[in-house]
């Protein structure tokens, strides 16, 4: 397609090839930049009404790591310990109570709940956990156990990923994160976490949770040993299957985590892989490597209304940026962070200075929930 009528269907929302994301990946930065800024503010007008392409939005939550005891030993990752590690912990339940506490006390709304691949941990264990929480903090949402979690669950606990599904959500699971995907190409899978979950498994796990009403969201760890094309491919798996998943749920789209209508993936959100401390050594990826596959993200993933800015390993400046290069939500404030913490990242936010962030570019900054329904 010449150049010209392409940049014309991206401006008018209209879906891309993967030809046509290779061509785009070549504009100048800032002619990428302004095209994911518009079909952000597509994305946002069909979301929040007239007023939507100025909200930016952003989550109280804390991520609490249950474990880290894990057995995948995937090479990225600095977080892992083995089971007789000096360091290796399960938290208890008292530790969790005192963890939502805090993140009550500072207005939050939910907990991302990961841990690593924990070999001896029963399938009770997490019944027990998922149902103490609910019951103790019914106003919090557990987005809790990615897609590799589950595939381990499986394995461990012998059962079908749906029956796990159905389980832990009756026990107060109320959403997935899109954890564990890095990339969903198996040939660059079998070189950095050659014992973590396949791409069809991660794939597998979200539709079945979709099919069940829980909506999750979707990532790509992204600057390591994949292509261009590799990243493209993630992207056309994940659009495949929002595609069925919002074709399930059709216009009653899921509204909680006591939804039934059909779950789908509520955003994206990519990182750059950081390599300190992990057997993996790779240069790290830069601030305009990040912001240019944000933003083709953005276009290439027409079917996802919401893309998050990962402030989180990039840093509050180019966290910011990215909110002009097609992200629409700042993410956490991450009262507490680890697996990117150990591999050199430490970045913090506080919720006033989200707020200068989001003003400073003149966007209204609001709390949502996990559903990106407004707070207050």
């Amino acid at each position: 397609m010449p150049l010209d009528d392409l940049l014309q269907k991206v401006w008018d929302g209209g879906r891309i090839t993967p030809e046509e994301a290779r061509q785009l990946y070549q504009l100048p930065l800032h002619e990428l930049g302004a095209l994911a800024d518009r079909r952000r503010q597509l994305a946002k007008a069909r979301a929040y009404g007239g007023r939507g392409a100025e909200i930016v939005t952003y989550i109280i939550d804390r991520n609490i790591n249950y474990t880290n005891v894990c057995n995948v030993y995937c090479k990225f990752c600095a977080f892992y310990r083995t089971e007789k590690a000096p360091d290796a912990y399960v938290l208890s339940m008292e530790e969790l109570d005192r963890k939502i506490e805090e993140t009550l006390a500072l207005g939050g709304t939910q907990i991302l709940l990961q841990g690593g691949h924990h070999p001896g941990l029963p399938k009770q264990w997490y019944l027990d956990m998922l149902h103490h929480i609910h019951s103790r903090f019914p106003q919090i949402n557990i987005h809790g156990f990615s897609p590799p979690e589950f595939i381990h669950f499986q394995k461990v606990f012998d059962e079908p990923v749906e029956q796990i599904l159905k389980d832990f959500r009756a026990a107060g699971l109320g959403s997935i994160p899109g954890g564990g995907a890095e990339i969903l190409v198996d040939r660059v899978r079998r070189r950095i976490a050659p014992l973590k979950a396949t791409a069809d498994e991660w794939l597998h796990v979200m539709e079945t949770a979709h099919q069940l009403g829980l909506c999750s969201t979707a990532t790509m760890m992204f600057g390591h040993v994949e292509t261009l094309e590799d990243r493209i491919e993630h992207w056309e798996r994940l659009r495949q299957l929002q595609d069925r998943s919002l074709a399930r749920a059709g216009t009653r789209r899921a509204t909680g985590p006591d939804a039934t209508s059909g779950g789908y993936f509520t955003a994206f959100i990519g990182w750059t892989f950081q390599p300190d401390n992990t057997r993996l050594r790779l240069p790290r990826v830069g601030g305009v490597e990040y912001l240019r596959t944000q933003a083709l993200a953005r276009i290439y993933l027409d079917n996802f209304e919401n893309v998050q800015s990962s402030w989180v390993t990039q840093g509050p400046e180019v966290g910011q940026m990215a909110l002009q290069f097609g992200a629409n939500d700042l993410g956490s404030i991450m009262i507490e962070e680890n697996v990117v913490r150990q591999a050199g990242a430490s970045f913090r936010m506080t919720v006033a200075e989200m707020h200068r962030l989001i003003r400073d570019l003149g966007y209204e900054p609001r709390q949502r929930d996990n559903w990106y329904r407004l707070v207050n």
